[in-house]
Order: C-alpha cells, then sequence, then structure tokens
C-alpha cells in the first residue's frame, strides 16, 4: 500500500467520532488548519481554519503531497482503536 492510498483511506474513512478538523502538514513543510475537507478521486480539499494572509479560505493537494495529521482535538484511546489502530497510549 502507497502513502498516498494511506492518507486517501484516512480521509475517505474518517470516523465519525473524531471532529472533521486538525492540520495537514504537507511534505513541503507547510501546516494547513482545517475545519472541513471533501476527497475527490486523489485530491483532498481542505476548508481552512482562518483565510491565509492572501485570503485564501480553501487548498486543494493530492494525497502523496500529505506528510503528517496532526489533531488538535483532546481523544481518548478507545476513538484510535475503534479505528483499527493497536497498542496503548499513556494515561497521563
Amino acid at each position: 500500500m502507497t502513502t498516498d492510498s494511506i492518507w486517501r483511506e484516512a480521509f475517505v474513512n474518517w470516523p465519525a467520532s473524531i471532529p472533521r478538523r486538525g492540520i495537514v502538514l504537507s511534505t513541503l513543510n507547510e501546516a494547513t488548519p482545517f475545519k472541513g475537507f471533501m476527497v475527490k478521486n486523489d485530491v483532498l480539499l481542505l476548508e481552512r481554519t482562518n483565510p491565509d494572509p492572501v485570503g485564501t479560505r480553501f487548498v486543494l493537494l493530492t494525497f502523496d503531497d500529505i506528510h503528517a495529521v496532526k489533531f488538535a482535538e483532546p481523544l481518548k484511546e478507545s476513538v484510535f482503536t475503534a479505528a483499527g489502530y493497536v497498542g496503548k497510549l499513556s494515561k497521563a
């Protein structure tokens, strides 16, 4: 499975228990905070939390441009295990 297909699957099958917001870090090391998203084929449409300095509110990027996704919301271990992750998180 390629990296782009892993990211595509993550967004297409986004768990309902995780709010559809976070931060996407691109392969160019650009952080894009988002409050919503849509998927079309191999392209991800992100709705920015706030417009960037030039006023853009939406970003289109391909899944192979994604390096990482960060979650800003406090989440419980059960949310991740329901999404198929295994292991344990710290209790602190």
